[in-house]
């Protein structure tokens, strides 16, 4: 069987993710080997993620690995990846999905209705700040950086009164006792893909592509595309303040997304059911757009130094 190079971001999580999908590989008879790639995002560390204009933050590197040669396929978060991926590469596989909740930690408090007024709520999420805001307008939300060790070390010496986590992440990395709370997705709003794995190649080469087609989970890509047909309907990356979480049901699929200000004070709210991804995703984004989605995300854009619009 063939040998096949992996190209992942060095985090503790990434190359778990990395791991994981190589075991699958080797189980079907592959030699596989993995690459660590810096990124414009890894490099950037002081400076909350919203401010960083860079499109593909995450993974503009690990496609030029690709596109060198140098590694044959990328593990992504799927979150990270843009909703228009550049030109010569394709999603060849969307692996079933983990909880694709967010996570409350905490030493003192089990919810965030039990944090005192002015609590510190670490997060690296605007779309975290932005719903966190819309249910406690008091809490004081900082940026919060680095991998999810660290995140729980800056906890652990009282930097914060809580955190937000990925609930995914989390579990990859077997911190769930840390966990304290899940929030649903109709408290807080997952972002799109959010949970999720992805999977890129080259898009000519077709042997990679076929490879990788079993890794393929179908109600998983669907639920995905949903949730990213309204990210770039709406012209967001994964740092605007827009949740999308979009699940199975018996006749097609329920999508709920919410675009809110970083302050909370302006939350939209959109539910509907139907059963093409793509046609789903876009309804509701109109739907949003017509509520009024299209100012907040303009203060938003006005009001950071600088936004990506696909990071």
């Amino acid at each position: 069987m063939a040998h096949l190079r992996i190209g992942s971001r060095g985090s503790q999580l990434a190359l778990w993710q990395a791991n994981h999908i190589a075991r699958l590989l080797q189980q079907k008879g592959h030699n596989v080997s993995i690459e660590v790639i810096k990124t414009t995002g890894d490099n950037i560390t002081d400076v909350a993620l919203a401010k960083v204009g860079t499109k593909g933050m995450f993974t503009k590197e690990i496609e030029e690995a690709m596109a060198a040669d140098r590694i044959d396929l990328a593990v992504h978060s799927l979150k990270d990846l843009p909703t228009d991926i550049p030109p010569g590469f394709v999603l060849a596989a969307v692996p079933e999905r983990q909880d694709a909740r967010d996570a409350f930690l905490s030493i003192n408090y089990t919810r965030v209705k039990e944090l005192p007024r002015g609590a510190r709520v670490g997060t690296s999420s605007l779309r975290r700040q932005a719903q966190l805001h819309a249910l406690r307008a008091d809490l004081e939300i900082l940026p919060l950086r680095g991998n999810v060790d660290t995140r729980l070390r800056k906890l652990d010496a009282h930097e914060f009164d809580a955190i937000i986590l990925a609930a995914a992440g989390v579990a990859r990395l077997g911190l769930t006792s840390s966990v304290c709370h899940y929030f649903e997705p109709e408290e807080l709003c997952p972002a799109a893909g959010q949970g999720a794995l992805a999977i890129e190649t080259r898009s000519d080469d077709a042997k990679i592509v076929e490879t990788m087609a079993f890794l393929d989970h179908a109600e998983t890509r669907a639920a995905v595309e949903c949730e990213r047909a309204v990210l770039k309907a709406l012209g967001g990356g994964c740092q605007v303040p827009i949740g999308a979480f979009a699940q199975s049901i018996p006749k097609g699929l329920l999508l709920r997304a919410v675009v809110a200000s970083a302050d909370g004070r302006s939350k939209l709210r959109e539910e509907r059911r139907g059963l093409d991804p793509q046609e789903l995703g876009l309804e509701v984004a109109e739907a949003l757009l017509a509520q009024g989605a299209k100012d907040i995300l303009e203060a938003v854009y006005l009001r950071e130094v600088s936004v990506p619009q696909q990071p």
